[in-house]
């Protein structure tokens, strides 16, 4: 039996005491957690002691490859076009992966978008197609290249391949309070999107009471982190920061959200899903090499709906079937005149969640047509007795505690908060 170079509890109380692992040792750490060496409630200690002390940038440099090296690298070398990704660190009602994808391969772009599954108030992108009657998420690596070549956008469920470290760990993080923390998050992302293997990547980075970090802040050093991964890789990596106080668009669930992802191919579509989906479709585009490219005009002449349809025809989904719709309905209404002043996203993913658009546990199930519908936004002026907003799910026992988590979460005044504009910086380098 060979001797193992380091000892897993010295590392623990180096981490512990606030000093710096070596290259090595992350290496060896990582590799032995993978194989069992390293048992959980060891790896729970790391976890904290790297949530309370931090990580410097070659740290997580490290932890990032040697996550990567845990399992297989995919390459898109054999499709002779150029590859870029798109990750978001997610909100509530953000279905922008669903019309960016075929809008940027429409411009002869490949976009390889491995997605995952909604967990508690975020939605998962994954669910949300599988709402289209007969589309499938899981495909083989030899399918997506094919759709790939073909289509050019592929949006499906990762194999469990990649980066098999960061799973473990990641479910670790998840049952001991140590899911928040910056060097961990970054290189649980990155470690996927680098194995991935795209040749350019944008982060979509959501700040606000529906994201996963709410401080601007935190977001920022979050971008940052993940954009210097990113580069130190040799993927071109950018990021933007954007807005996550409200709910993004007018839907919230499944089937409302693919809904509305098809308004948007379709050329129409709430404002602000349509400039993020833009504002995200000229950075990819950029970073592929297509500076001067007009995404807006994809959407108004069809050439988006168009690779739309074959992207979901690819995976065996129907894009004229008629979408699940839930069983019962219950419309919110104005208690009294003004205009809709405020309105939190968080509380909203929450009650689309307890509708049975989202799940508590991986296993459970999601109701396809359940969630909200939002008729007014803040700014927007309202009647006493008009909808504000309705909520559909299939069992009408859902609707108490739905209305529940929106209690103070919206209110009705003489004037609402100026916002500013969605996207409010950019991270390049």
């Amino acid at each position: 039996m060979a001797v193992e170079p380091f000892d897993t509890v010295d590392l623990i109380r180096t981490k512990r005491s606030g000093e710096p692992l070596g290259t090595a040792e992350i290496d060896w750490l990582v590799d032995a957690y993978t194989r069992g060496y390293v048992e959980d409630p060891q790896m729970a200690a790391m976890a904290m002691a790297i949530f309370l002390n931090g990580m410097e940038r070659r740290e997580i440099k490290d932890l990032t490859l040697a996550m990567i090296a845990s399992g297989e690298r995919m390459s898109f070398g054999s499709l002779g076009k150029t590859t870029v990704d798109k990750h978001s660190t997610g909100g509530v009602g953000d279905k922008i992966t669903l019309p960016l994808a075929p809008l940027v391969a429409s411009f002869g772009v490949a976009v390889p978008q491995l997605s995952g599954r909604g967990l508690g108030h975020t939605g998962g992108t994954l669910d949300k197609l599988e709402s289209i009657p007969g589309w499938q998420a899981s495909i083989t690596n030899d399918r997506m290249l094919s759709i790939l070549s073909d289509v050019g956008a592929v949006i499906c469920a990762a194999g469990s391949g990649l980066a098999p470290a960061d799973k473990k760990l990641y479910a670790l993080r998840d049952i001991t309070g140590t899911v928040e923390c910056i060097p961990l998050i970054a290189s649980s992302i990155m470690s996927k999107k680098i194995a991935e293997g795209t040749g350019a990547l944008v982060l979509d980075v959501k700040f606000g009471s529906g994201a996963f970090m709410p401080s601007y802040e935190a977001s920022r050093e979050l971008a940052q982190t993940m954009v210097d991964l990113g580069n130190d890789a040799g993927v071109a990596t950018s990021a933007l920061l954007t807005d996550m106080e409200v709910p993004l668009g007018g839907t919230i669930g499944n089937a409302l959200e693919v809904r509305e992802s098809a308004e948007v191919l379709a050329g129409g579509g709430p404002s602000d899903v349509v400039d993020l989906t833009i504002a995200l479709a000229t950075e990819m585009l950029t970073l592929a090499g297509l500076p001067d490219a007009d995404p807006a005009a994809a959407l108004a002449d069809g050439r988006a709906m168009d690779t739309w349809r074959r992207m979901i025809s690819a995976q065996g989904g129907d894009p004229d079937a008629p979408l699940p719709a839930a069983r019962e309905q219950h419309v919110v209404r104005a208690p009294s005149s003004g205009v809709l002043a405020t309105q939190e996203a968080l509380p909203f993913g929450i009650a689309a969640w307890r509708l049975g658009a989202g799940r508590a546990r991986a296993q459970d199930p999601v109701q396809a047509g359940a969630g909200i519908e939002l008729h007014v936004k803040p700014g927007d002026t309202v009647a006493e007795g008009q909808p504000l907003w309705t909520l559909h799910t299939d069992e009408a026992a859902r609707f108490e505690r739905a209305l529940e988590s929106l209690e103070g979460a919206w209110s009705i005044g003489g004037s609402a908060e100026e916002r500013g504009p969605i996207v409010r910086d950019r991270i390049s380098g």
